[in-house]
């Protein structure tokens, strides 16, 4: 296998970090469309499989399984992701300040899409597929109708309220649907209320909030990857079908008024309808073809499909 030099790596890592923190956009599919996904998963379960050895104390199994992943070219790849999220974040966080209703569209739209091509990856559509959608979609929808409202735009670039711990559980929960085509990990900050919280962290270069976010991704990667594998591979259907729920109800919080992400109270369209509107046809149409041309170039195939000895659970 050719591996592509770190300078093109990089390239790519960028388009993904730059899907990674708009919610809406799949990383994922970002990364089927680059026609990277198997090898990126393949590398990722080699690299979860090696922290449960390394913690384990299996340290043979540990140094065997460390060479098998591609270095250069994963940390190439992590390098253009990160430098992604620091270049754009401020961008996001400004905009997410100044147009709330407008950004609260195009999220909207962007999620809209992620859940056609969510619906798409389902190898059958049934009664019982359609009642969990539904069923979990109305509990989500109405669960977000009792949160509280999210930190306000006033508050957005402010230094990050909430503690280490929280940070910790965010990153170990929002990098499990990072790894999904057509699941957004930035809409998962979103709907835990967390997503103004990370980029304010980073934009601050709040570096032991952002170690603690780092170290929940590491421990979702070791704990989640392996479970998520399992369920995908014995439960696929029912568990896009969730997903696919969670990401109707989770709608709730991206309705553009009276105050888009900052509140999860919905009001009737006013003022300003007409650009939203757009903002949110044009977002659904760019997740609809970029999925079509990962589907045209690169087979779309679930988790399980891949590498299973890769990511065979620790005895």
């Amino acid at each position: 296998m050719r591996s592509p030099s770190p300078a093109a790596q990089v390239t790519r890592g960028f388009a993904m970090g730059t899907a990674d923190i708009v919610p809406g956009v799949s990383g994922g599919t970002v990364a089927l469309v680059l026609g990277i996904y198997d090898r990126l998963i393949r590398n990722v379960s080699q690299g979860a499989h090696a922290l449960k050895q390394l913690l384990t104390r299996d340290m043979s199994g540990f140094a065997t399984t460390a060479r098998r992943i591609e270095w250069i070219w994963l940390v190439s790849l992590l390098g253009g992701i990160l430098a992604a999220v620091f270049a754009l974040s401020s961008v996001l966080e400004r905009l997410l300040e100044e147009e709330p209703v407008r950004m609260a569209a195009l999220f909207l739209g962007l999620i809209i899409g992620s859940i056609w091509v969510a619906l798409r990856m389902l190898d059958k559509i049934d009664g019982p597929s359609v009642a969990l959608m539904v069923g979990i979609g109305a509990t989500m929808f109405l669960l977000l109708g009792l949160r509280s409202d999210t930190h306000a735009a006033d508050d957005a670039a402010e230094v990050a309220t909430e503690p280490w711990w929280v940070f910790l559980l965010t990153g170990a929960i929002a990098i499990c649907a990072m790894i999904l085509p057509g699941v957004s990990g930035s809409f998962i900050l979103v709907m835990l209320g967390m997503y103004t919280e990370v980029l304010g962290a980073v934009n601050d270069r709040d570096f032991f909030l952002l170690f603690a976010f780092m170290i929940g991704c590491v421990i979702g990667l070791a704990v989640f990857s392996t479970l998520l594998n399992y369920l995908l591979r014995l439960y696929h259907r029912w568990v896009l079908a969730a997903m696919i729920g969670l990401m109707l109800g989770s709608t709730r919080v991206l309705w553009p008024w009276p105050g888009g992400t900052e509140t999860t109270t919905l009001a009737m369209p006013s003022d300003d309808v007409v650009v939203p509107v757009l903002i949110a046809a044009i977002a659904v149409a760019v997740v609809v073809v970029v999925d079509l041309l990962a589907t045209r170039y690169v087979t779309v195939e679930p988790l399980h499909h891949h590498d299973e000895a890769a990511v065979e659970p620790t005895h």
